[in-house]
Formats: structure tokens, C-alpha cells, sequence
């Protein structure tokens, strides 16, 4: 690989920052129930410090997603705390995620639910979710909706979606100046007949309805099959309307699987699309990438480590794309070439690239190995044993 191609993708892993999960380092588990790991974070304390962990072997992931309910128990009154936690492990709060989906209230719906007062309690949260954000300066509020029905003719459809349009306006009159509510969509569970939001295009309405601080996030697993994610982000961005993406992989559906373990070309292909679109523009674009797993069995940080690390040589091989050969390629319809010049991008290995690019910049050239020998889930296994062998069998 020639030298300008190198410094091209060592500008691209510059600029690529992946904000992890605080659920995903806790114990979590399906609708049957939770699969306990031993070193499993059990605090938000705990949560920082493997978060820390991820960022200071992989050199990419300043910033922790946090939801409120789990992390801030006690609302503002958390604030301070966490506060404490950024600055003694050096990770920033990321997004702030209201959780409209657990209470037993919610099991009709939270912001389409059918009752005004359950729908006022919902929104009243997240308004409060916004106060809490801004006092972290988290510029990302992210609510997912569960909201839904199971069966045909029990539920008014056109109702529900006149709760949403109310209720997202609402939230948008409270976000602060630079804050931005990130609209998530979903085809189908918890309900399973209809979602309130259940895709991209329904996301998309609700944010216009909204305002213009409200873009879409694009979940990579909540999908159906075959679904032609690159094209989805690829209207988005031609709309000005991608706020973020939640990475995982799914086989089936939204299976929680780390990001690329099933179709890392469909991962490529959506990078491949985001770095054309800022070629074009001449700028990058205002996205923000974030993790959204929850590993049942493996290992809480190794896969988040695998899945930075899988990013980053996805997203070092798109930015090998000729993007002016590929243009002129494609305004004259060569199809073959077309397609070669992308897949041969594709087909670069580019581990030893970011290996190099990790060298340069003091960190450790194989992340996973690093931490491994690092001792440190050795240690927090000692330590937090006991008290995930008595966890409760709750999904989060």
C-alpha cells in the first residue's frame, strides 16, 4: 500500500470516535432471563473504569453513553457523581438515554400510550432527561420507544402518532441550544403487530415534525433481512437528517452481535457511503457512532474491544475507496469498474495500517492481547464475583 493511501486512512482513524455503552458492560440477557459474568459491572463507578479500559487500549472512545434510570438513579442528584467518574477515569458522558420502556406503566406504551396521564409521566421524564444531559453537557438526548400493539384493531395507529408528533415537539421546545434528540426506530418487538416508530422513514416524519435539532439514529440491527442499510443512510444523508448510528450485527434480527462479526462488507459499504458523501461536501459529516451491544456470553470488554477494533479497520479500508476514480466510474456507468474499485478497498487488509496508525499514536498495536495481559479482568473478576453470583434475573 502506497504512502498516500496510508496517510489517508490514518486521517480517517484521526477523526473516528465510538462512544460505548454503559449497559453494555453490565450484566444483561434476553427475555428468558440474565446470563451472569463474573466480572460484570454491577455501579456506574464500575462501569467508567471498564469503559476507561476500552478507550486506553484502543485509543477511540472518550465518551460513555449513559441511561438514566440505571446510571443516574437518582436523576440531577447523580449529576455530581458522574461528574466525579469523568474525571477520575477521563471519559466524558456521552449521550443521555431516557428509559420509556420498563416500568410496568409502559406496558400499553409510554409517549403513544392511550392513557394522558402515563404519556405525561413519560414525557415529564425525558424533559427531565434533557435538564440532566445539559448539566453533564451531553449534546445527544436518544430515547428508544417500545411502543407498540400485538394485535390488529387494539389500538388506534393514528392516534398514537398524534401522541408522538405532540410529544416529540414538546421535547424539542425543551432542548437546549446545541442539543440534539436523536429519534430511534425499530420494525418489531416488544410489539410485535405494530411499532409506533418502526422505521426509518417514520423516524424521519417525526423528526421533521419535530424541529430542526431532531435527527434520525439508525440502529444497524433493527433491520429486516436483506434491508439495504447503506441506501437508508445513504437518503439520510442526502437529507441532512443521520444523527448517529447504534453499531452491532444481527443474523436474524436485532441479535446484539458484535459489529461486523456477520456481514463486516454491509458495515464497509455504510462507512464507504458516509466518507463519499464527505468527499463530496468537502466536510465531515456531523455523526455520531455509538455501541449498542449487550453480550450474554462474551466477555463485557473484550467485545467491546473487538468491536473498536473491527470499526477502525472497516473504517481505515473505506477510506481507501478512489472516491474521483470511483465518481467518474459510476457517471459512466462502468459497472464492472464500478464495483472493483469499491471491493477492492474492501479486500484490503488493513490491520497492519491501523496497527501502525496505534504505534504512532503511544498506543499498544493489538488492543485485545494488551488488555489480556494487562490483569485487569483478573482483578475486577476477584472483586466483583460474589456479588454477580446473587444478581437479580432482570433483562438490565
Amino acid at each position: 500500500m502506497d504512502d498516500k493511501l496510508i496517510e489517508k486512512s490514518w486521517k480517517a482513524l484521526d477523526r473516528l470516535r465510538i462512544e460505548l455503552p454503559s449497559w453494555g458492560f453490565a450484566n444483561t440477557g434476553t427475555r428468558f432471563g440474565k446470563f451472569l459474568q463474573p466480572a460484570a459491572a454491577n455501579t456506574i463507578e464500575e462501569k467508567f473504569s471498564d469503559a476507561a479500559q476500552v478507550h486506553h487500549f484502543t485509543g477511540a472512545c472518550p465518551t460513555l453513553a449513559l441511561h438514566v434510570q440505571w446510571d443516574l438513579p437518582l436523576g440531577s442528584n447523580d449529576v455530581g457523581k458522574v461528574q466525579a467518574l469523568s474525571r477520575k477515569f477521563g471519559i466524558r458522558p456521552g449521550s443521555t438515554n431516557p428509559n420509556v420502556f420498563q416500568n410496568q406503566e409502559y406496558k400499553y406504551g409510554s409517549v403513544g400510550n392511550p392513557d394522558p396521564a402515563i404519556r405525561r409521566k413519560a414525557l415529564d421524564h425525558i424533559l427531565d432527561c434533557i435538564e440532566i444531559a445539559s448539566l453533564l453537557q451531553s449534546r445527544d438526548l436518544s430515547p428508544w420507544f417500545a411502543d407498540g400493539s400485538n394485535y390488529p384493531g387494539s389500538q388506534n395507529i393514528r392516534k398514537r402518532l398524534e401522541s408522538f408528533e405532540e410529544g416529540v415537539q414538546e421535547i424539542h421546545r425543551a432542548l437546549k441550544p446545541g442539543q440534539r434528540l436523536l429519534i430511534e426506530y425499530k420494525p418489531f418487538e416488544p410489539a410485535f403487530y405494530h411499532t409506533d416508530i418502526a422505521d426509518w422513514g417514520m423516524a424521519y416524519l417525526l423528526a421533521k415534525k419535530a424541529g430542526p435539532q431532531a435527527f434520525v439514529l439508525v440502529d444497524t440491527g433493527h433491520h429486516y433481512q436483506s434491508q439495504n442499510i447503506e441506501q437508508i443512510v445513504a437518503w439520510l444523508l442526502h437529507n441532512e437528517m443521520i444523527g448517529g448510528f447504534h453499531f452491532n450485527d444481527r443474523r436474524y434480527a436485532d441479535d446484539d452481535l458484535t459489529l461486523g462479526s456477520i456481514d463486516p462488507y454491509q458495515v464497509f459499504r455504510i462507512f464507504h457511503e458516509i466518507q463519499m458523501y464527505e468527499w463530496e461536501r468537502g466536510e465531515p459529516a456531523d455523526i455520531a457512532y455509538m455501541v449498542d451491544q449487550s453480550h450474554n456470553l462474551k466477555g463485557k470488554i473484550e467485545s467491546m474491544i473487538q468491536t473498536v477494533s473491527t470499526a477502525q479497520e472497516l473504517y481505515a479500508r473505506a477510506a481507501l475507496v478512489d472516491h474521483d476514480k470511483l465518481a467518474k466510474l459510476q457517471q459512466s456507468c462502468a459497472l464492472v469498474d464500478a464495483e472493483e474499485t469499491l471491493r477492492g478497498a474492501f479486500w484490503e487488509d488493513t490491520r497492519n495500517v491501523v496497527r501502525e496508525w496505534r504505534k504512532a499514536k503511544g498506543l499498544p498495536e493489538n488492543p485485545l492481547e494488551a488488555f489480556r495481559q494487562s490483569g485487569y479482568l483478573e482483578k475486577i473478576t476477584a472483586q466483583r464475583r460474589e456479588k454477580n453470583s446473587g444478581a437479580s434475573a432482570g433483562y438490565a
